[in-house]
């Protein structure tokens, strides 16, 4: 029998390149179905809408993941009980730190960046990841990418003048750092990118790969999901053939949206989370 989620408390995290507004569909759905849902912006991108953003990166240039993951878990330790978490590309990698910190009823990573013990990425993860990192200055700024690099990157499955409509809407500068940090992660100790994969006691976690993303390509995500497999906490693995890395707003998110809440809220009911 699949749990009523109604009453439950949804933290989106969105991911790098992308603002809040990425989740306005996920937002509506989830209020419908009686959750209710936060989310919040990277710090130094709080309160501002995508034209603001592009304008001045200053605030959020030098952002980093450790900077990003204590944001959201100040945030999440306001909350009168454990929220589901759930977060896209860097935010699936955050939602997974805040997991391993003892966060959460239960976590929900969508096509997420590479915690650090991934090895070998694919050439289109390359390809992406190499617009901030072909430069060291890029460290310690922010980098936005083209409409061709963004069609690339996230709407590969749509045609150009689709695409172009979401990147008008969506995009904006990200900043580099946290790249750099993922980049390196598995030549250095304590990389802020580092989850304790062994953790029996984290809340449950469902991956969710698609086959079409180019930015973290579905062989990734399942080098994620077997990271995991020395722990006893639950974690499965969903793949979409078809999902690209715009899977939160490319048509059919509903699906992945709608499997995502009812994971979760079961998970969190199964296990009788303290609330």
């Amino acid at each position: 029998m699949t749990t009523d989620p109604s009453g439950e408390t949804v933290v989106l995290i969105h991911g790098l390149w992308m603002s809040p507004l990425s989740w306005e569909q996920w937002i509506e759905r989830f209020a419908q179905r009686g959750c209710r849902v936060l989310a919040p912006a990277w710090p130094g991108m709080e309160d501002r809408d995508v034209a603001d953003l592009r304008r001045d990166t200053s605030a959020f240039a030098r952002v980093g993941v450790t900077e990003i993951a204590d944001h959201y878990e100040r945030i999440v330790r306001g909350l009168d009980r454990p929220p589901i978490i759930m977060g896209h590309s860097f935010g699936g990698l955050i939602a997974q730190v805040l997991l391993d910190r003892g966060l959460g009823a239960a976590g929900v990573a969508i096509h997420p960046a590479p915690i650090k013990g991934i090895l070998g990425l694919p050439p289109s993860a390359l390809r992406v990841a190499s617009v901030a990192l072909r430069n060291p200055a890029n460290r310690h700024r922010a980098v936005a990418l083209t409409a061709d690099q963004f069609h690339y990157a996230f709407t590969n499955t749509l045609d150009r003048h689709e695409s172009a409509l979401i990147y008008e809407r969506y995009a904006v500068p990200g900043p580099g750092r946290p790249l750099f940090q993922a980049g390196v992660a598995n030549f250095t100790k304590h990389a802020p990118t580092q989850v304790d994969v062994r953790n029996d006691t984290r809340a449950p976690l469902l991956l969710l790969a698609g086959g079409k993303d180019h930015t973290v390509p579905a062989s990734t995500t399942r080098a994620n999901h077997k990271l995991y497999r020395h722990s006893r906490a639950v974690t499965e693995l969903k793949e979409y053939p078809e999902r690209s890395h715009f899977t939160v707003g490319q048509e059919g998110w509903e699906e992945v949206a709608d499997h995502a809440l009812a994971w979760a809220a079961e998970k969190a009911a199964a296990l009788a989370v303290p609330r």
